[in-house]
């Protein structure tokens, strides 16, 4: 294909021509596109073979339920034609080809959503989007212009009385559609490449990137001409005979995921019910995790033939990071993905794939704890979820919790049932606190009674235990409780008699007099050891992450108002105690009550007026150096 080829077109070709200018946030990604944001070039390729694969697999169901289409008996294949001479490049497919609305929706717009966004970052970061980044957030074919400085797509849809159309773009301001005569089913992508990047004229080079990407296509490859792709559906294979490097280049066509899995899981189930799968566990964890436009879970598929590319049926939302294929015999060949949505058959396979993917963690929790803390540490947090959306497994999940723990080192993590097994016979509950970070919870009084007594206590640091922690309620009969309630079963320290005389209720009634509703109520402390005084939570209330969260989702949520809990063996409380019974400097006790209060919600990070505390602190300053 020469330049003149690719960039004009004969006027009895053209019958109508449309130009667009590409919306704001468009021309912003085609200008990071352009301007070296991608580390891997040839990895235009695989987002080509990929999108022409789509097509094609759509097509192929079509032509399941529907004969009535542009050219039916075309052969679903993929070529790809290179010449070096001229430095050209095009790749054609017999797929379902698209629409002007398809060119003006799919191709003139960014596919998902925090696209831009989240490119602008890396860049702002001097990071580069390696290959697995690139399809994961639907710019895609926009790589090709990595190598090219203009593109010309020609598509003709599956529809018998579709129109073909032909679009061109210099990946700027414009693109253009004009309707041509008619072409065959499918889409031809064509270019012109720069200099720099003519060795992806070069055939053999071309089959070497297939070979590492594209592998397993479902559809014949050609390379001007020459067929390059074995398919192998690996899931119907004998466990013995499939080789690991097999599985690690499977995964990775399916994944876009270079790093070999952790681990799979290779099922054939025969009887009631019969599927085969093959499913892998990812190394690591996609930094789209919790992003649900993103992810790709398993393929299904019935008889070998293609039905959905990402079947969320299959597994529930806490085990999207499973990637892999479902294929079974008894699903119609006709089927549709709503049907899917509410098939008996899906349901049941999803039950098994559970219960061995559940089965598979269990056995790393008993018998292999490194492997499993590195899987809890990649997909711990979205495990988790599953405990408040999957009550049949709950306690299967409940068993693979894992958490940080006041008597352990951040690195070593601790299971429900180890804590319940270190407890002493007469404590009744399992003790726990939320906070952002471990350095953040270590500072909080509340924690000073657990640490002198030796008491454990969970460190719950995930964003995620603010939505698990309430559906356990309990475990092996003990109840879950937070140490910042103020009902905590607490033993009361041996405190001299003085401690609860009236002149410590008085000033108990003067700390009340002073916050007035600032406060729940004023009590004495039985758990502070070396603070003064300590903010907790009354029956009613939420534990401060749980607000903070609250306050996230409705910004005009309220906090509840905290119990002030007062050390009343505290040097400070002691001082004040002194000058409230003589009455001697009524200003200097108001002032501290306050401080001391103030200080307490600067800890919980909850501080409205930080300027009236940092005043007061001035003036005791003032006071003590005199």
């Amino acid at each position: 294909m020469s330049e003149t080829d690719i960039r004009d077109f004969t006027k009895s070709e053209v019958e109508s021509k449309n130009e667009f200018e590409y919306k704001a946030e468009m021309k912003q990604l085609l200008h990071l596109i352009v301007h070296s944001l991608y580390t891997h070039p040839e990895v235009f390729l695989r987002e080509l073979i990929s999108n022409s694969s789509d097509a094609l697999n759509k097509i192929r169901f079509r032509r399941l339920t529907d004969s009535n289409i542009l050219d039916p008996d075309a052969e679903l294949k993929i070529n790809i034609d290179v010449d070096e001479k001229e430095n050209t490049f095009s790749i054609t497919d017999t797929g379902i080809g698209m629409t002007k609305d398809d060119l003006l929706s799919r191709i003139g717009t960014i596919a998902s959503s925090g696209t831009l966004e989240f490119l602008k970052q890396m860049k702002e970061n001097n990071k580069s989007i390696d290959a697995n980044l690139i399809g994961q957030f639907g710019v895609g074919f926009y790589s090709v212009f990595m190598v090219t400085d203009e593109i010309i797509i020609e598509t003709a849809n599956a529809e018998p009385d579709s129109k073909s159309f032909l679009w061109k773009s210099i990946g700027e301001n414009k693109f253009t559609i004009e309707e041509i005569d008619k072409k065959p089913r499918g889409t031809k992508i064509s270019f012109k490449l720069k200099d720099e990047y003519k060795e992806f004229a070069q055939p053999w080079k071309v089959k070497s990137i297939l070979k590492k990407y594209s592998n397993f296509v479902d559809f014949p490859v050609y390379v001007n001409g020459e067929k390059v792709n074995i398919v192998s559906a690996l899931w119907h294979r004998k466990k013995e005979d499939i080789k690991d490097e097999e599985l690690n280049d499977f995964y990775t066509f399916i994944s876009n995921d270079s790093t070999p899995p952790m681990a799979h899981i290779l099922l054939n189930i025969e009887g009631i019910l019969n599927f085969k799968s093959l499913i892998f566990i990812p190394e690591t964890a996609q930094p789209t995790l919790f992003q649900d436009a993103l992810d790709k879970s398993l393929q299904l598929y019935s008889n070998r033939i293609f039905i959905q590319d990402n079947c969320k049926e299959l597994l529930p939302d806490y085990l999207k990071f499973v990637k892999g294929v479902v294929d079974t015999e008894e699903l119609p060949l006709n089927v549709s993905r709503e049907v899917t949505q509410s098939s008996p058959v899906i349901a049941k396979i999803k039950n098994v794939l559970v219960s061995k993917i559940l089965g598979l963690l269990e056995d790393w929790a008993e018998n292999d704890k490194p492997k499993y803390e590195k899987f809890y540490n990649n997909f711990g947090s979205l495990l988790k979820t599953g405990i408040n959306s999957d009550f049949t497994n709950k306690d299967r999940l409940i068993e693979l919790l894992r958490f940080e723990t006041s008597l352990k080192p951040k690195s070593e993590k601790v299971s429900l049932k180890d804590y319940v097994n270190r407890m002493a016979d007469d404590q009744k509950e399992i003790y726990y606190i939320m906070g952002d970070h471990r350095d953040l919870i270590e500072m909080n009084p509340n924690l000073e009674y657990f640490r002198k007594n030796e008491l454990e206590v969970l460190y719950l640091t995930d964003p995620v235990d603010v939505f698990t922690i309430p559906y356990i309620f309990e475990y092996n009969k003990k109840q879950l409780k937070s140490i910042e309630k103020a009902d905590i079963d607490i033993k009361k320290e041996n405190k001299t008699e003085t401690s609860a005389d009236e002149s410590n209720k008085g000033l108990l009634n003067k700390f009340k007099e002073v916050l007035g509703d600032k406060v729940e109520d004023v009590i004495e402390s039985n758990r502070l050891v070396d603070s003064a005084v300590t903010l907790v939570v009354g029956k009613q209330g939420f534990d401060p992450q749980v607000e903070k969260m609250m306050q996230y989702i409705d910004k005009n949520f309220t906090h509840s108002k905290r119990i002030l809990e007062v050390n009343t063996t505290h040097n400070i409380i002691r001082n004040i105690n002194s000058l409230f019974i003589s009455n001697s400097n009524p200003e200097l006790v108001s002032n501290t009550i306050l401080q001391l209060y103030d200080g307490a919600l600067l800890l919980e990070g909850k501080l409205a007026s930080p300027n009236e505390f940092l005043k007061r602190m001035n003036e005791f300053i003032e006071l003590s150096t005199k």
